[in-house]
């Protein structure tokens, strides 16, 4: 059932127009059968899809549904899922069988939601193009010869192309806004603690943060209503409420303040791009919203600061993978060194192994001082930016990406070129504050987001800012000639 939102399908579930069983194997079908196009799945979970569908079935029929039942939904092959693997699109855990679910993954199994499968990526979430995972490259639905973006690229590109209505995606750096940006979705980053990160193969600690990716802000709210809960075993983790994100999606817009900061419309934007986010902000001032000049004068420094953090933090985190215990092990090691080396030297991708380096270094002693800890203070910088703007606006508006999505192996041999991708989005992980992409129209028939970032916990107010935009527009429901 391509192009349905998780909120027709709930009702058409709720109705009884078709079962869980029957939508269940519809999709799984129409991935088998389309999905070649677009290499968005790594592994489908086939027999255990459809006995969750049997089970939401039964709930739907005792009249104990909640919004979620019997939807079937995909996740990124970062969250652990019991019994199906989880491989991080990386050679070093192609054969990983969780013994385990994520806080996430078992949260939707509770809400009664069908999981299909697990999405591509790039390998450990390290990326902005899906160029880099052990299975392949993903392809966008709206141009096969361009990125879908990334690493949440598996996720973005299932759901643009109709073969699952909702996915999971985690965001480092940029990573479900940007492909969400590319094609054509709603996809939100939350606040940082807002939801568990418990069972997700992490990236960056500090920066990692699961949300949505959908066609519409309704859908992603119903989403986040499932997401968004206080994990004990999460440290991290914020203990608070749950709000019902469905419930402000209609409140006015009047009086609403938005703020432009300039460093997102500088050199490097592309005009035509510039001209669609404005023409999408336009759209608010004629729902009552103001538009307000402001400046974060630190942007400029969030590439070099967060490629120091991350690749720092990753250093550490992918320290684990040595053959000793599980995954990938190189074949007949002389000795323990000898398996830790070739492990994962064989193990790791080229730009994994990169930012291990980089990250490596930037922890070594006598160099600590120099790039970590000077680029920890710059993050305090950018935070303090967003804190004060925040006394002046209610939201912030600008670009998601400098240019729509761009040829896949256009910019693998340019690091710098991809990691400029990120310019606008990186901010926001460093801050910890949330933000969204939503569809905001077309450039030469490719999507443009609209990026609109809110305070801490704001996850409402973004949600409800962008489906405003979906009810005066029809961008959302643009669909791919590809299908």
């Amino acid at each position: 059932m391509p192009y349905t939102t998780i909120a027709q399908l709930s009702q058409g579930l709720k109705n009884g127009t078709f079962s869980s069983r029957e939508l269940t194997q519809d999709v799984i079908a129409d991935i088998k059968a389309r999905d070649h196009l677009y290499n968005s799945f790594i592994t489908l979970s086939e027999e255990q899809a459809l006995a969750q569908a049997d089970v939401a079935d039964q709930r739907i029929a005792a009249g104990e549904a909640a919004p979620m039942t019997g939807v079937p939904i995909a996740h990124k092959d970062l969250f652990c899922t019991q019994g199906v693997r989880t491989t991080a699109a990386s050679k070093i855990l192609e054969n990983f069988v969780p013994p385990y679910n994520s806080t996430v993954s078992q949260l939707f199994v509770d809400a009664g939601a069908v999981s299909v499968g697990k999405t591509n990526l790039d390998e450990f979430a390290m990326g902005s193009s899906n160029e880099h995972s052990f299975f392949g490259t993903v392809k966008n639905p709206w141009k096969l010869d361009a990125v879908p973006g990334g690493s949440s690229g598996g996720s973005a590109a299932a759901v643009a192309a109709g073969l699952i209505t909702g996915a999971t995606g985690t965001d480092t750096g940029g990573s479900i806004r940007q492909p969400a940006a590319f094609c054509n979705l709603t996809g939100i980053k939350p606040t940082y603690g807002r939801v568990s990160r418990f069972g997700i193969i992490a990236y960056a600690s500090s920066l990692d943060q699961a949300g949505p990716m959908t066609r519409t802000a309704e859908d992603a709210a119903m989403m986040m209503n499932v997401m968004a809960q206080f994990d004990p075993q999460d440290s991290t983790s914020m203990q608070m409420a749950t709000p019902d994100y469905t419930t402000s999606l209609n409140d006015s817009l009047a009086g609403l303040k938005i703020g432009l900061p300039k460093e997102f419309f500088e050199a490097g934007l592309n005009p035509q791009v510039a001209a669609a986010t404005m023409n999408a902000i336009k759209q608010y001032e004629a729902m009552g919203a103001e538009l307000v000049d402001i400046s974060l004068p630190n942007l400029q420094l969030c590439i070099p600061a967060y490629y120091v953090i991350a690749p720092s933090e990753a250093s550490s985190n992918l320290s684990r993978y040595d053959g000793a215990r599980y995954g990938y092990r190189c074949q007949d090691p002389v000795d323990l060194m000898d398996m830790y080396c070739r492990t994962r030297a064989e193990g790791f991708g080229e730009e994994v192994k990169n930012r291990i380096m980089v990250g490596t270094y930037a922890l070594s002693e006598g160099f600590y001082d120099a790039y970590y800890l000077k680029a920890q203070r710059i993050r305090r910088l950018i935070k303090n930016d967003f804190v004060k703007a925040f006394q002046q606006v209610d939201v912030i508006m600008g670009p998601v990406t400098p240019s729509p999505a761009f040829d896949i192996g256009s910019k693998t041999s340019d690091p710098v070129a991809m990691y400029l991708e990120d310019i606008y989005t990186l901010a926001i992980n460093l801050a910890g504050i949330p933000a969204l992409s939503t569809p905001a129209g077309f450039v030469d028939g490719l999507p443009v987001g609209l990026h609109i970032m809110g305070d801490y916990f704001s996850e409402a107010k973004l949600l409800n800012v962008a489906h405003q935009l979906q009810q005066a527009t029809d961008w959302h429901m643009q669909t791919p000639n590809s299908i």
